[in-house]
């Protein structure tokens, strides 16, 4: 039985591909650069603002500019709430599973940023401050285990009791690191770019949130 559901963000709780898009388009196109398509951003999402930042200046063929990595941030920080929402079915699954196991979040955006999004859009009720860890804390950021590990401990869990709920290669390998079940959630933007050749048939595949309840 799985005691603890972690939940990665962007792709798995929240669709915030548009606001990703615009932030990174504002930067690039700021530097002189064209606009991306936003499946294209999606693409390069998942590993940290550093890593993001890189990836769209290289697709832009812009040369990235010193102040690039805080300037993203700060614009980002302007639109994260315009377009992102909870994909459907998020809160009423939350809502269950809130009553048959404890939950969290892993996620490798900054914590002040996952932690208004929550609170914007009422996913706050279902994870205590202290079960929300974000990328730019002690811990290092996923595919690290150490976060998933932390909050297992933290939660009095084993990882073989628990579950990362994810739609990308990074929480795979963040899963497949630590020790505990992997769900993948093939509505996510993540799951886009899944090489489906790893899949092993230990994962659990989801089409909707509400899926989880059967796990």
């Amino acid at each position: 039985m799985t005691r603890l559901f972690v939940f990665d963000l962007d792709g798995t709780l929240v669709d915030s591909l548009r606001d990703l898009a615009d932030s990174a388009n504002e930067l690039i196109v700021s530097c002189g650069g064209a606009a991306l398509e936003p499946d294209a951003v999606a693409r390069m999402v998942g590993e940290g603002a550093a890593t993001l930042v890189s990836r769209v200046f290289t697709a832009a063929r812009v040369d990235q500019p010193p102040d690039a990595l805080s300037g993203f941030p700060a614009i980002y920080d302007t639109r994260l709430l315009n377009h992102t929402r909870p994909y459907d079915g998020v809160t009423d699954t939350l809502k269950t599973l809130s009553s048959r196991a404890s939950l969290a979040v892993l996620t490798n955006k900054p914590l002040g940023a996952t932690l208004r999004i929550l609170e914007g859009l009422r996913l706050s009720a279902f994870f205590n401050a202290d079960a929300v860890v974000g990328g730019d804390g002690p811990l290092p950021r996923k595919p690290d285990p150490s976060g998933l590990q932390s909050l297992c401990e933290h939660a009095g869990v084993a990882p073989s009791e628990s579950a990362l709920v994810g739609d990308s290669l990074i929480d795979w390998q963040t899963a497949r690191n630590a020790g505990t079940a992997i769900c993948l959630a093939r509505y996510g933007f993540g799951f886009r770019e899944f090489p489906r050749e790893l899949l092993n048939g230990r994962e659990r595949l989801i089409d909707r949130p509400v899926d989880l309840l059967q796990v």
